[in-house]
């Protein structure tokens, strides 16, 4: 009875379910991130909880508002391009990210701080 108890009493190990696609922190925690994730963060230099979309589900033409008009970096780790526009439906200004860990520390330089709209992702090269 009393081995019982003790292995009741084991700890368990510190997990918790992984984010699903499109949720805050899915697949870009800290700069070693799982491939095939883009993900768009709302301060500059990858700061604060970032938007996730992996590259293989393709582009979104309309950002969540979670994200909308207030991305201010991105990271791309996925085998294909991550444009990311001012409007909707890709349109306006827009800002390529290479692909296999291309990044943008600050959208500031490209006058799209806080002005992510779309998402286009594709195996275009960019330029």
């Amino acid at each position: 009875m009393r081995s019982a108890a003790v292995s009741a009493l084991a700890p368990l190990p510190l997990t918790a379910p992984a984010p699903a696609a499109g949720e805050p922190g899915a697949g870009c925690a800290g700069i070693d991130y799982p491939s095939g994730y883009v993900c768009i963060y709302p301060e500059i230099d990858f700061g604060g909880q970032p938007w996730v979309r992996r590259a293989v589900d393709g582009s979104v033409k309309d950002l969540p508002s979670a994200i909308r008009d207030r991305g201010s970096s991105i990271r791309n780790n996925s085998d294909r391009t991550a444009r990311v526009y001012e409007k909707h439906n890709h349109a306006g200004r827009w800002v390529c990210v290479t692909r296999s860990g291309g990044s943008i520390h600050d959208l500031r330089g490209y006058n799209l701080n806080d002005q992510t709209r779309s998402l286009k992702i594709n195996r275009n090269d960019c330029g």
